[in-house]
């Protein structure tokens, strides 16, 4: 029998036979015992392998190794501003400069040369020796001796290199500059010799490649250097041409016929303004001898010598004159003859004023006359000016090319020298500071105690392995057997027939309860629910189910163990399913109460939280819990189930603010309300806007077409609740199902009071 009033877990399967019958195999135990009992043999073999070791170290042939240090600075010396290649200055650059100067080490022109200083060719150890053969030999006791050829000398060089390459290794020290030279040989002083003449051959190497770049760079550039100084010439040519030809001839960067042109345009503004003087003087005499004025009141006439004697005559006539007026008659000679000077005196000042005028005229014509010549001759040199100026367009272009053509000339040259220099300077930060001593210890092959230790446990390790695989290839007698109890011979035989000749009302111990899986429980607790009061709904016309007026599940807590647990039941209804069809889930309940229409909604509400969309169905025809809470509601609207209608009143989806639809009950008799939702269930399967159904119900007991809808569901959850006698109620259930109980994919313990128990405590919750 299921107990439902422990705690919550999933019931485990029983240990049977199969599960109490140990493996087969050794366990420590025996393994232990049977390596104890070869502890001899083992032993034996373990010794014997550590002198096979010794006995094989003793007979190798011992190495050497002798080691160099390099410090190798990438930042080489600054003996010179421009230097050929340029510095590498991040960290990752110059850890770069170094491997390469690593892998430079070990070239082979580095190599070559120290076969060629130490003669490693003539060496036996590096593949050299005597190699002219008996006819050599021969001729060698009558004093004949044959050289080797040029290909024969070639290929025992690249022999030697092989073998020096397979003797070396570099190594670079991590975030340091560091290089080690490591080389091993058979003879100690042998193998120091090869690691400092590597490193000096790596240095000479390094200084020779930095001389044969300046050496090249220098030959470039001075080969190009007669091209770059006849290019100059012809441009310098070129422009000293043109300039002859355009007349572009000048003094302090500055054209003759700019500064032409800037003197005539000087000369015009003078001429222009003697011109306007001259004007002035004229108008000025023309306007007071037109004024009838003193003739002599002018600038001129006063500066004039020849009218002041006149003024100065005429004066003194008119006071002649007027002595004679006030003593003679009108008509006295001597009268006569002094008013005759007095005019005589003014006719004579009036042509001088006169000829000041003509003078005056003739200055403002001949001023005319010379600014229209200046201004004819500007014209002119505006004109060369123009052209000068398109001829400039060319001149300039050619200036360009003579400054850029000695620019780079020059640029060459300088680079040129400075490469030369070069060649003899040794930039290179790279040297040895550490020269390699003759090695003390053998490298190769290492200690007789460790080849003894290596040996000793490798050989015990393979004997103990051969006794196990022995004593499990060819088991024995005695062999280790299980330490389980294995059925007897009757046992074995087969049963199947015997129970299935036994009569179906024998009583078998708890069969129904061996057969049946226990499925999820879950606790639906006051702490998962919140409480509104009833009857309020959302004000924007479209329901919402948290304001019913029963407890629903707390909205921000996708965590909680209820939501889990749910997820489970609604996994295991859709595995059932198969993914093929759209699953119905039926939610029962052994009480007639309103817990399984209060833990459906909150089913329901569970699934559309997780983004499902659900319609949930009244599929109790006698109570009717959930139809009450939303028949009443005014913003229902038909939906694809328009076609459901019976009787006088026509049911229709509500829709809810929730991502519920939920379809109430049918005002009909129980058969046309069952087939209705029948009818109302295959429509959302075919029309596929569901992810799931769930039906409310029906209440136990179940009459026939209540069990029809019970067949149309994949999974079935039961209702419990607490404040009835759970392990009864499911008992009832389990009994009412018969064949059916299978499709229970969960139980839901419900803590939850439908009914509010103190209005106060509600208020908070709304």
């Amino acid at each position: 029998m299921l107990n439902y009033d422990q705690p919550i877990e999933r019931a485990k399967p029983e240990a049977g036979p199969a599960a109490t019958a140990a493996p087969a195999g050794f366990s420590v135990l025996d393994l232990t015992q049977l390596l104890w009992q070869r502890k001899v043999a083992i032993a034996s073999a373990a010794l014997i392998a550590a002198c096979v070791a010794v006995a094989i170290g003793k007979g190798l042939t011992p190495k050497y190794t002798a080691s160099t240090q390099l410090y190798v600075d990438p930042r080489e010396l600054q003996l010179v501003d421009r230097e050929l290649t340029p510095r590498a200055q991040d960290t990752s650059g110059l850890a770069m400069v170094v491997e390469s100067q690593a892998r430079v080490i070990t070239s082979n022109n580095v190599l070559l040369q120290v076969i060629r200083d130490t003669h490693l060719e003539k060496d036996p150890e590096f593949g050299g020796g005597d190699s002219r053969g008996i006819l050599g030999s021969l001729l060698g006791l009558i004093g004949v001796e044959l050289r080797p050829t040029a290909e024969q000398q070639k290929q025992i060089q690249m022999g030697a290199l092989e073998a020096l390459n397979r003797h070396i290794n570099v190594k670079k020290t991590d975030r340091t500059f560091i290089v080690d030279i490591d080389v091993w040989s058979y003879e100690p002083a042998k193998a120091a010799m090869l690691a400092n003449a590597i490193a000096k051959a790596y240095l000479a190497e390094s200084k020779q490649s930095q001389a044969a770049a300046a050496r090249r760079a220098t030959t470039d550039l001075s080969g190009r250097l007669k091209e770059l100084q006849e290019r100059l010439r012809n441009a310098e040519n070129t422009l000293a041409v043109y300039k002859a030809q355009n007349n572009f001839v000048g003094s302090q960067d500055t054209l003759i016929s700019d500064q032409q042109l800037s003197a005539s345009n000087q000369r015009l503004a003078a001429a222009r303004a003697l011109t306007l003087d001259a004007q002035a003087k004229l108008d000025q005499i023309a306007a007071s001898r037109k004024a009838s004025s003193d003739a002599g009141a002018i600038p001129e006439a006063l500066q004039s010598q020849t009218i002041a004697n006149l003024r100065a005559q005429h004066a003194e006539a008119r006071k002649r004159q007027a002595e004679l007026q006030s003593e003679l008659g009108p008509r006295h000679p001597a009268l006569r003859q002094m008013e005759q000077q007095v005019q005589d005196l003014r006719r004579a000042i009036n042509e001088e004023v006169e000829r000041f005028a003509q003078s005056a005229k003739n200055d403002l014509i001949r001023a005319r006359d010379y600014e229209a010549s200046l201004g004819k001759a500007l014209e002119t040199q505006k004109r060369q000016s123009v052209q000068m100026s398109q001829a400039s367009v060319r001149l300039r272009e050619l200036e360009r090319e003579v400054e850029a053509s000695r620019d780079v000339y020059q640029s060459f040259l300088k680079r040129s020298r400075e490469t030369e220099e070069q060649e003899s300077l040794n930039t290179s930060n790279a040297r040895i500071i550490g020269d390699a001593t003759v090695p003390q210890r053998r490298t190769f092959p290492p200690a007789m105690s460790l080849l003894a230790m290596i040996g000793f446990v490798l050989g015990g390790l393979a004997a103990a392995g051969w006794f196990v695989a022995v004593n499990q290839l060819t088991p024995r007698t005695n062999a280790v057997q299980p330490r389980n109890n294995a059925p007897s011979e009757a046992s074995k035989e087969p049963t199947a027939p015997a129970a299935a000749t036994q009569p179906v009302t024998e009583p078998q111990p708890q069969p129904a309860v061996s057969l049946i899986e226990k499925p999820p429980i879950v606790r639906l607790q006051e702490t998962d629910v919140i409480r509104t009061l009833g009857g309020i709904l959302a004000t924007d016309g479209t329901a919402d189910v948290t304001r019913l007026g029963w407890p629903t599940l707390r909205a921000g807590f996708p965590l909680m163990t209820v939501l889990t647990a749910m997820r489970e039941m609604r996994a295991a209804l859709a595995r059932r399913a198969g993914g093929e069809t759209l699953p119905v889930m039926a939610v029962i309940g052994a009480g007639a109460d309103q817990d399984r229409s209060i833990a459906a909604l909150n089913i329901a509400l569970a699934a559309a939280r997780d983004g499902a969309r659900v319609l949930l169905i009244d599929a109790d025809l006698r109570e009717r819990a959930l139809s009450g809470k939303v028949g009443h509601l005014t913003s229902s609207e038909p939906s694809r189930f328009g076609w459901l209608g019976i009787g006088a009143k026509a049911a229709r989806v509500i829709q809810t603010a929730n991502g519920i639809s939920i379809l109430p009950a049918v005002n009909a008799t129980d058969a046309k309300a069952c087939d209705a939702i029948r009818k109302a269930i295959a429509q959302a399967r075919s029309a596929g806007g569901y992810d799931l159904v769930i039906l409310d119900g029906p209440a136990m007991p179940w009459s026939p077409t209540d069990r029809k809808l019970l067949d149309m569901a994949e999974g079935l959850v039961a209702i419990l609740p607490v404040h009835l006698d759970i392990n009864d109620s499911m008992e009832d259930i389990i009994a009412a199902l018969g064949g059916t109980e299978r499709k229970l994919v969960g139980v839901v313990l419900s803590e939850v009071n439908p009914t509010a128990g103190n209005p106060q405590r509600d208020k908070q919750y709304a």
